[in-house]
Formats: C-alpha cells, structure tokens, sequence
C-alpha cells in the first residue's frame, strides 16, 4: 500500500489524544458537508427556477424561426416549400407575419403586435392549451385572439358587438402625410379567444388570420415576415438550420428557443453563476477550518514526523501524507453533504415540502451536473487547502 495514503488513513480513522484537535476536526468535517449541502440545494432550486421562467416563453415558442436579414418580409415560393417538407426532423411549420400596430376599443388605445398566423400554427404551438376563454380564430376571417393583459387594458370581453375592436395600421410608402384618415389602413375585428401565459405575453399579442395581416400591411400572398418550425425529438437541429439557410441561399437568420430568448437565457445564466461564486465563497471560508486542522495536526504529530524523518523518509513523503487526509477528508465530507443534498431535493420534488403559494411548490430539479458540479468544487478546494496546509512540514518544522 501507498505509505503517506495509509497514514492518512489512520489520521483520519483514529482520534488524536488532544481533545481541541479533535473538535476542531469536526467542525472542519461539518463545514465541508453542510458547504456541499447547501451548494447542492441552492443549484438544483435555481435549476428549477430557470425552468420554472423558461415555461412561460417556451409555450409559444417555436423549435426554430426564421426571419429575413434584408429587411422586415421576405418571399417563399411553392418551390422552397416543397423543399421544406422534404427535410427530416421537421414535424410541421407555419407562416407567420409580426407588426406593432395600433389597437382601439371604445376610446381607447394600445400599440402592440399583430401576429398573422395560418392553420398550421396549432401544430407548431401549443397556444390552444393556454386560452383562458373563447375558442381559437377560424381561417380566412377577421377572428382575433387576444392577451388577458390587452383585455384588462380595454376592460374588454368577447363578442362584443356594441362596441367594436379596430386594427389600424400605417399604409407603406414616402413622402408626407396629406389626410390622416388615409394614413392607415383599418377595419374592425372579432375578438373570440383570450389567452394567459404571463404578464409581459398576455400583453404582447394579439393572434390573427395570416390573410388578414396581409391586406392589412399590403402584403402579397407569398410574402411573410417568418417561418416557425416544430423539430421531431431527437431530429439535429444543426443539419437542419444548415438544408434551411441553403434554400433561402443564406438570405434567413435562424434562430432556436434559446436564442429567440437571448436576453433571458443570459440573465438567468448570470444569476446562476452569481450564486455559485457566493456559495463557492461560503465553502472557501469553511475550508478555512480545514487548514487549521491540518496545521495543528502537523504540529500534534510532530514527534511522529520526526521519527519518520529520522529514518529516512523524504519531506515530500510526510507532506503527501497530510495532503492526502485534507483531500480525503473533502471527498467525504463532500460525498456526505451530496448525500444530503440529494435527499432534500428529491423530497422537495416528490413531496413539495416548500410551497410558494398554497398550489405551487417551490421549483427544484435534480440534476447530475450539479452532483458534479459540487464534487468537482469541494475536491478542488479540499485539495488547495490540504495543499497550503501540507506546506508547513518542512526540515526547519522537525529539527
């Protein structure tokens, strides 16, 4: 056997007949695994949590969307189309045409987007599953689907024939403005669903037939401002975007869930990481009583070393063996607080031990790259530690 592995084994097993080393000790212990605890928790409740927001955006977002690089529209002809169906990995697809217009409802405003959508856009979304009342639009009418957040704004309901719902929107073209009643173009539409998601979407949208947002923005019958695809699970997503990009010669950007939620995505990464290096903070000072341990182990076995050292063996034997106890120590104590860790998120996931609120739990998700993303932080700095510790045996130290 290794001999500083099997003398650090018999450090670590037996108790030293100094009774302050020994607490000591295990306050150090209890430091490194209630460190891998709560780092363990604190990772997989923020896992939970980026799911958690992710869910709102991720119901009506597509798999993949394209959009035009040289401006708001572009064109798909028949041809492409074919082209389209013939790639693998794509279930469905949907034409959609997005524009900020201006809404009026007895007497009051909003600017907000229009969303032209065709008969594919319920199998590519699951917008249906989110409708709070009413029913989806029927293709080819002047049926709207609206925001729980717009129907607040206008104290709107559905159906409602008295008072009417408008869509006005700028006609294209340059030069000034002679008539404003001919600035626009305009009708009346009918609302007949209302969804819910979240306050920021119940507010964004307001769903359209996709003819019905062409004659609005003079938009021939081919041209769109995007395509949205729903992928098979387990399609390439990258072979795809690529077959995409070669139709539309390169002219497309396509983006996917993540990055048609840039800005998200960032915001909950940036909080994760913070996290992370504060509780990597908390463990750091923790590991702090490891080092003392270790220095006061040294100075405890001194009269051991001595003799070891007498009898030939080399200082960088004698430190290895303290090195081995400190990092030894941290994979236990890490193993321990994992173990721990493990069991209060899986209650929390089972049981919702924790409630938000009396229907929603608070959001933990187990997950192996947060196991191994606290071993792999408490045996890194177990071992800087054992290592700044192992350094004070030296040949002054014994002599």
């Amino acid at each position: 056997m290794n001999f500083p592995l099997y003398v650090a084994k018999r450090y670590i097993l037996s108790n030293s007949k100094n009774n302050a080393i020994n607490i000591i000790n295990r306050i150090a212990s209890m430091g490194i695994i209630v460190g891998a605890m709560a780092l363990f928790v604190v990772l997989s409740v923020f896992s939970g949590l980026k799911v958690f927001s992710l869910s709102f955006t991720n119901e009506i977002d597509p798999d993949l969307k394209i959009s035009s690089t040289l401006g708001k529209s572009f064109f798909i002809s028949p041809t492409q189309e074919s082209e389209i169906k013939k790639i693998d990995g794509i279930a469905s697809y949907t034409k959609i045409i997005e524009e900020r217009v201006l809404f009026t409802f007895n007497g009051k405003q909003d600017v907000t987007y229009l969303k032209g959508v065709d008969s594919n856009f319920v199998k590519v979304n699951a917008i249906e599953k989110k409708l709070f009342n009413g029913q989806w639009l029927k293709p080819d009418t002047y049926q709207v689907v609206v925001g729980y957040g717009i129907t607040q704004k206008f104290s709107m309901g559905l159906l409602d024939f008295n008072n009417q719902l408008e869509v006005l929107v700028p006609k294209p073209g340059r030069g000034a403005i002679e008539n404003p009643e001919q600035a626009f173009n305009k009708t009346d539409i009918i609302p007949v669903g209302i969804y819910a998601i979240s306050e920021d979407l119940d507010s964004k949208y307001v769903f359209a037939d996709l003819g019905l947002a062409q004659e609005l923005l003079e938009y021939r019958i081919n041209q769109v401002s995007g395509i949205e695809f729903k992928i098979n699970s387990g399609a390439n997503e990258n072979d795809i975007t690529d077959k995409l990009k070669i139709i539309f010669s390169d002219k497309i950007t396509v983006k996917n869930r993540a990055q048609l939620n840039e800005s998200l995505y960032k915001m909950l990464n940036t909080e994760n990481i913070a996290v992370y290096l504060i509780f990597t903070l908390v463990i750091v000072v923790a590991l702090f009583n490891l080092i003392g341990a270790l220095i006061m182990m040294i100075l405890d076995k001194k009269g051991n070393l001595k003799t070891l050292f007498n009898l030939g063996t080399e200082i960088k034997y004698l430190r290895k063996i303290f090195l081995l106890q400190g990092t030894l120590l941290s994979v236990i104590g890490g193993i321990i607080g994992l173990t721990l860790g493990i069991i209060i998120v899986l209650l929390q996931q089972h049981f919702q031990l924790i409630m938000i609120t009396e229907t929603l739990a608070y959001p933990v998700i187990f997950s192996l790259e947060n196991v191994l993303v606290v071993m792999g932080t408490i045996v890194t700095l177990g071992f800087l530690a054992s290592l700044i510790a192992s350094s004070r045996v030296s040949k002054k130290l014994l002599e």
